[in-house]
């Protein structure tokens, strides 16, 4: 039963990171055609997608780290993209381009680097 749990739970965590590594690319998007004077609604609404899969992200790693007994690092990293979310949202408006931008690289980088973790041969647990 712990190993159908744990597949479970890895399973999840694993959709968890897929969609928001997709949200994260969308932003990113939404981004460059901010740049180019275009969809700045589109960037403004992916900010909440953003969150939302930053919060799927961080609690399907405290139940694969929790109940599912996997290691805590995934739900700290999770935690991290969240909260990294939260501060790039409330930069966004102010114009603070020095603070977003660099903020928006590194929610990407850690999404990029889980999702390719998540799906490595190495990987048995979560």
């Amino acid at each position: 039963m712990v190993t159908q749990q744990r597949g479970g739970l890895s399973t999840a965590f694993r959709v968890a990171i897929v969609v928001n590594a997709l949200a994260v690319l969308a932003q990113a998007v939404t981004a460059g055609q901010l740049l180019s004077g275009a969809a700045p609604a589109a960037h403004g609404m992916g900010a909440g997608a953003v969150h939302v899969a930053g919060l799927l992200l961080a609690v399907t790693g405290v139940l694969a780290w929790r109940p599912g007994g996997g290691a805590g690092w995934p739900a700290l990293a999770g935690l991290a993209v969240l909260l990294l979310g939260f501060g790039q949202s409330m930069t966004g408006g102010s114009g603070a381009t020095a603070v977003h931008v660099p903020l928006g690289v590194s929610i990407f980088g850690l999404s990029v680097w889980l999702l390719v973790w998540s799906f490595s041969p190495r990987v048995s647990r979560i």
